[in-house]
């Protein structure tokens, strides 16, 4: 460790120059928050966090959609926990079920199904939220349902697929980036070739991590070697469990059950084929189709600088309602509820008030 952090003061001073690294995963930005690793950073290396919160991501209308369904007497809705206290429009999962509705935590959509199974006089539904990394174990639910004919059990599908955000980003004037800490978790699914895009049209390095310590602090080494030699690859730091093509058995199933859409990320807005909506063919298992899920206009609070921060081009410190207003017992935005949200990566790391 003590080595790996003086290469990268040696490839910093050689450089000579500010680096701005972004991490597109919620697991690395906690890992380099709890293990004190920002703090061996040279002054001039900065880590940005990006969209690689799934539960962030989701666009508030999503929160307001779910809400409504819990309130519905015949429904019973399923999630993970990081979604029970994001706030919507007016109200959140957790208070609705305080309330009385029918909200039930599960650790994957299998469960959800299992659930459905045991009640067929309620409609089950799940909050597929997440990106290629849960994407196939929500497929393949799907896909179990249909063969095993539970007709009661459908998903609220958020999907999204991370290489159109990144691309997004490096679009967008306002945000500086020389360099990705690409997501480990994803790119077992996905493969490294997803991202040789980024390389090739904006000349940006990027290096797939791992989720040491080590291994952040290997990749960071990695991608100033790039910089310095002029070079911009896709190279794997986390190889002992991602390969250039992935995982070819989730790639199917995933094709199998979902296509491309248009999706809303919090921050960055409509992406065009970010998303991945059910096929027509498992429509009896889309909530939107099945049971009439509508979309409306989501109302947030407009100093809530969430977005921003998700985008790298704020941090929580620059948040006014940052460690004051919005806290974890209180929380305003989504970054400060989620175990991968920057925000309270930051409160219960680095300081929890306002600069």
């Amino acid at each position: 460790m003590k080595t790996l952090v003086q290469t990268i003061e040696e490839l910093a001073g050689r450089l000579g120059r500010d680096v701005e690294l972004m991490e597109v995963c919620g697991t690395h930005t906690m890992v380099a928050f709890r293990t004190g690793l920002r703090q061996l950073l040279p002054e001039s290396v900065r880590l940005r966090s990006g969209p690689g919160c799934p539960v962030c991501v989701t666009d508030a209308s999503y929160i307001d959609a779910a809400v409504e369904l819990c309130r519905r007497p015949d429904v019973v809705v399923a999630t993970f926990g990081d979604l029970l206290r994001v706030p919507g429009s007016e109200s959140s999962l957790d208070r609705e079920r305080a309330a009385g509705g029918s909200v039930r935590i599960v650790y994957s959509p299998s469960d959800a199904l299992v659930l459905a199974k045991e009640c067929p006089s309620k409609r089950v539904v799940f909050l597929g939220v997440g990106f290629e990394t849960t994407a196939p174990t929500v497929a393949w639910s799907i896909w179990r349902a249909a063969r095993d004919g539970v007709r009661n059990f459908s998903v609220l599908c958020a999907h999204k697929t991370m290489p159109r955000a990144m691309d997004a980003l490096l679009r967008d004037q306002q945000v500086k980036i020389d360099g990705f800490l690409c997501p480990g978790h994803v790119s077992v699914i996905t493969g490294a070739a997803v991202y040789r895009f980024i390389g090739e049209r904006y000349k940006i390095p990027c290096v797939i991590a791992g989720f040491e310590a080590w291994d952040i602090l290997k990749s960071i080494n990695m991608l100033l070697t790039q910089i310095l030699d002029g070079r911009a690859a896709v190279e794997i730091e986390y190889s002992r469990s991602v390969t250039e093509h992935g995982n070819a058995a989730a790639q199917r199933l995933i094709v199998e059950v979902f296509e491309p859409n248009d999706a809303i990320w919090r921050g960055i807005g409509t992406i065009s084929g970010s998303g991945l909506a059910i096929r027509s063919k498992y429509s009896n298992f889309d909530a939107t189709h099945a049971i009439g899920v509508k979309f409306g206009e989501a109302h947030v609070n407009p100093l809530c600088r969430c977005g921003d921060i998700l985008r790298g081009i704020s941090t929580p410190l620059d948040c006014r309602l940052f460690g004051c207003t919005c806290t974890p017992a209180h929380p305003i935005g989504p970054c400060m509820v989620s175990s991968e949200g920057t925000c309270a990566a930051y409160y219960k790391y680095e300081g929890r008030v306002a600069a």
